[in-house]
Order: C-alpha cells, then sequence, then structure tokens
C-alpha cells in the first residue's frame, strides 16, 4: 500500500532548507556509462539540492502494473467523471518505493506539503493533491512518481566530478509532454550533444 504524508514534504524528508544551490531545479542525466543499473539512461529532476544532500525524481521509467487510476481506487479516492487525463506514474528511484511525490506545473500549491522548485516547477506530496486531481482540480500538468532518488552531504557532487552525470535546465514540453523512450536523447540533444556520438566515446577503452 502506497502511503502519502499529511505532513508537508520538508517534515518528511528531515533535509530540505531554504539553501538554494544550482542544482535545484535541473535535470540530471546519466552518462552512458553509468555503472548502477538503476539509473542506466535516467533524466532525474532535481527536487532538493544543499549541502544537507539531494533528492531528485527520475521521470523516464514508467512504473509497471499500476495505473494513477487504480492508485486512486487502493486509496479510496474519489475519481470526477471530468477529471482527467491522469498523470502519468513513474519509478522516480530506489528509496522509499511506497511513498507517493507529485512533481506539477506552478498553478497548484497545495497549502501544507508543496515544495516551489522555481518559477514553473513545484512539487507535492501529500493525499490532498491526489484527492484534487481525482477531482479534477488539480495542477494543469503532473506527473507521480513512488519513490526518489536521493543522495548525502557530497554524494551528488562527488558522482559528477566522476562523469557520472550531465546538469541542464528543464522545460515543461520535456518534463511532461516528450515520450518517455525519448527523454533522455532530448535532455542531450537541448545541450546540443549528440546522444550517438557520446554513447560511442563513453564505450572506448
Amino acid at each position: 500500500m502506497m502511503a502519502l504524508a499529511s505532513q508537508s514534504f520538508d517534515e518528511h524528508l528531515g533535509c530540505m532548507t531554504t539553501t538554494v544551490t544550482k542544482l535545484t531545479g535541473k535535470l540530471l542525466i546519466a552518462m552512458p556509462d553509468m555503472s548502477d543499473p538503476r539509473f542506466a539512461k535516467s533524466v532525474i529532476f532535481m527536487c532538493d539540492h544543499s549541502a544537507e544532500g539531494g533528492m531528485g525524481l527520475v521521470i523516464n521509467r514508467p512504473k509497471q502494473g499500476v495505473s494513477f487510476s487504480a492508485l486512486l481506487e487502493q486509496l479510496e479516492i474519489a475519481q470526477s467523471i471530468n477529471a482527467g487525463p491522469f498523470p502519468r506514474l513513474y519509478d522516480g528511484g530506489p528509496v522509499e518505493q511506497q511513498r507517493g511525490f507529485v512533481l506539477h506545473s506552478s498553478d497548484y500549491r497545495c497549502k501544507d506539503g508543496t515544495l516551489e522548485v522555481d518559477e514553473s516547477f513545484r512539487m507535492t506530496a501529500t493525499l490532498k493533491v491526489l484527492e484534487d486531481i481525482g477531482r479534477g482540480e488539480g495542477p494543469k500538468t503532473a506527473l507521480m512518481t513512488l519513490g526518489y532518488a536521493g543522495w548525502g552531504p557530497g554524494q551528488l557532487e562527488f558522482e559528477i566530478s566522476r562523469n557520472g552525470w550531465l546538469t541542464c535546465d528543464p522545460n515543461e514540453e520535456l518534463v511532461f509532454h516528450t515520450p518517455d523512450d525519448q527523454k533522455w536523447s532530448a535532455s542531450l540533444k537541448m545541450m546540443g550533444i549528440d546522444p550517438l556520438l557520446l554513447s560511442a566515446t563513453a564505450g572506448r577503452a
């Protein structure tokens, strides 16, 4: 059974701070030779990054075997006939995969539990956002993940220094509307990088 917190997201993780660093609101793009198979060709939206660590959501790995509508039924949340289309569900990362996180456009805000990442993106992790989506009163655009990717102090910086990740600015088209199997290559192309050339370079001994 998936659980969503009634308290705010920062209270749950205990690592959110008022300090916004350069990776908050960025995309992490896995290099082709990523050694961790859980993150191979993954694209991660960074919701928070500070001296205490980082938290992000994988946005290009659809969750298999469960739909958003089925999740609402499981949680006994009413679904209006006027609601929809519902957000897609993703495998957001290996940490706390029974918890849900909704990444969405900036037109929606829950009084308790919405993290304002930047001017374009917000993230909410309470049951209320699911109830609002079920009623057709949620954000204009959204996706939902089960689980998240987390890093301890200095860990992500170290991985980037070892060429594990590239970083770039996101846009709503890529995050919410680009086909999942194209997000990795599309992210690279936004940076002016040919995915085929990058893969060939990474594959050399």
